[in-house]
């Protein structure tokens, strides 16, 4: 039981600090507003790690590499010590293992990414009804507009309301149950 609780609250932190280095990363890559409280608080969080890291990796463009390593460093350290609560025997384990982890790490980071765009998108429907000048407002719409914008061209309003922030969540809970599931169970047979 209390291995289960460790499992959940080690899981909880690192999987926040990785969509922290995520949402660093896409919310450079997508221009949004630096100056905006949410930007601040992302950057002022990741800074320990992002900073040294740029030292040894550089940007491509504008895609943040140091940020998107430490995510899936993150997810990497994530399943290496939930091997090491259960006991699993690393040090002999054969190199499949160890490929296996990194593609575990690698699928982490891309479900939480899944993710982390999805809730965007919900958050920022939900706060059009509610609150449209909220001060997060401006990050969530730089955030979602490259999945948004092409669906918006495509699809008529219906009755004044935009149901591209839908076919955005169906598409998304399909990658997730067709494309992510599988490949986890998978990779977590390996073992």
């Amino acid at each position: 039981m209390f291995i289960q609780a460790l499992e959940f609250l080690l899981d909880t932190l690192l999987s926040l600090l990785t969509l922290a280095f995520l949402l660093r990363c896409f919310l450079q890559l997508t221009g949004a507003p630096f100056h905006n409280p949410l930007s601040q608080s992302i950057v002022a969080l990741t800074n320990f790690a992002v900073r040294p890291m740029r030292r040894l990796v550089p940007a491509v463009g504008w895609l943040d590499t140091a940020s998107l390593l430490l995510a899936f460093c993150t997810q990497l350290v994530l399943q290496l010590i939930v091997l090491w609560l259960r006991d699993f025997p690393l040090l002999v384990a054969e190199p499949q293992v160890f490929l296996a982890l990194l593609g575990l790490a690698g699928l982490g980071v891309v479900k939480l990414t899944l993710y982390l765009f999805l809730y965007a998108v919900i958050i920022q429907a939900v706060l059009s009804w509610i609150n449209p000048h909220a001060p997060f407002a401006p990050v969530l719409d730089s955030l979602t507009r490259p999945l948004l914008r092409p669906l918006r061209r495509r699809m008529p309003y219906t009755a004044g309301v935009d149901l591209s922030p839908l076919v955005v969540f169906i598409v998304v809970q399909l990658l997730l149950m067709l494309l992510v599931a599988p490949l986890e169970y998978r990779l977590l047979h390996l073992f």
